[in-house]
């Protein structure tokens, strides 16, 4: 399989299977990502922390669009697997699917690996449309991250986007740490 043919594809997950569809793409070597949180659960009078997926239904596959529609179409387990598509912008326009850079992923999984509860999870209708300062933050949990600065409930805060699909803002990062770009 030739490079240029490997995207990250953001994919939903029907029925919150997200975990148990990962298990199987990391059977088969195939890299994927779930981003995950940490929350607090009470179960038989006990609370409990568990670390479960931040976003439900939503799964990251590097692969191949010919070897990820391949497996939906011949395996079982992978049959939750449903690609996300573009909202045309023209009247007759078809939607395409979804792809994201290499380099936006990476950075994307650098900030979203952290499950300690300082990351805030957003909707990227709420922040597609918001220009902010680029910076890279340069200390801290967080160094090498590259985001935009924006006003998040009434705070600033470094958010990184993927287009059309979802933005993580960090909690807060001290101006100290951040380079501006």
């Amino acid at each position: 399989m030739d490079r240029k043919d490997i995207f990250w594809f953001p994919m939903r997950v029907t029925y919150n299977r997200e975990i148990k569809v990962k298990e199987n793409l990391d059977s088969l070597g195939i890299e994927n990502f779930v981003p995950m949180k940490q929350q607090f659960t009470v179960h038989c009078g006990h609370k409990r922390l568990e670390t479960i997926p931040a976003i439900n239904n939503l799964l990251f596959v590097h692969s191949s669009r010919e070897i990820l529609t391949n497996l939906k179409m011949t395996e079982e387990e992978f049959s939750p697997l449903r690609y996300m598509m573009t909202r045309p912008l023209q009247k007759n326009a078809r939607p395409e699917i979804i792809t994201i850079p290499d380099r936006s992923m990476e950075n994307f999984i650098r900030a979203a690996s952290h499950t300690d509860g300082s990351l805030i999870y957003l909707d990227y209708g709420c922040v597609a449309d918001k220009i902010g300062r680029r910076v890279v933050v340069c200390d801290g949990p967080f160094a090498g991250v590259e985001g935009v600065v924006l006003r998040i409930d009434n705070n600033k805060r470094v958010v990184i986007k993927l287009e059309n699909v979802v933005a993580v803002a960090i909690a807060f990062v001290p101006p100290a740490f951040l380079k501006f770009l």
